[in-house]
């Protein structure tokens, strides 16, 4: 199973079944923090949500077309992160990503998406990678701006959160 360690405290491991009391427990907890930003939530209402959605991945990834990881931080389930979509054709990843909020503030996910632009480099040989945030979730913007992505440009009413449209701000990582 794909695992790795980077650092004393945080693990990166594929999301899998076993996974999923842990993440459905921590999504839960989370429910309001992340309802302003994930589409997903009014969808995840049991664990058995969670378990077709972990299935659905492993589908992806064994196509090679998407990884979704589970991360954990001190041996906790923290969040997921991972390439959505990646475009073999034209050698795109799309990164994706989502932590507890008592996680927030700690690093943990610009080491993880550090980590995955290794991977996006050295096993799926990607020349670009990408992550789309709201325009209104500094956190998440912050990582690529980090990292050193460059802004794209926004994307109008790209995505539907509940009762509303919300842009996308794209960053790109040349590889």
């Amino acid at each position: 199973m794909f695992s790795r360690q980077l650092t004393d405290r945080i693990r990166l491991s594929l999301s899998v079944q076993a996974h999923a009391e842990e993440l459905f427990a921590l999504t839960e907890r989370n429910r309001d923090f992340l309802r302003q930003w994930l589409p997903w939530l009014d969808m995840t209402t049991g664990v058995d949500d969670t378990r077709a959605f972990l299935e659905r991945q492993l589908y992806g990834f064994a196509n090679g077309d998407s990884l979704t990881a589970t991360i954990f931080y001190d041996g906790k389930a923290a969040g997921v992160a991972g390439f959505n979509t990646i475009d073999r054709t034209n050698r795109i990843g799309s990164i994706g990503y989502w932590l507890g909020e008592e996680f927030n503030g700690k690093g943990i996910m610009t080491r993880v998406v550090e980590d995955l632009i290794s991977i996006g480099r050295e096993h799926y040989s990607l020349q670009k990678i990408e992550i789309r945030c709201a325009p209104e979730n500094a956190r998440s913007r912050a990582i690529p701006r980090r990292l050193g992505f460059q802004y794209e440009g926004t994307l109008r009413r790209a995505e539907r959160i509940y009762d509303g449209w919300h842009d996308s701000e794209v960053y790109s990582l040349l590889l």
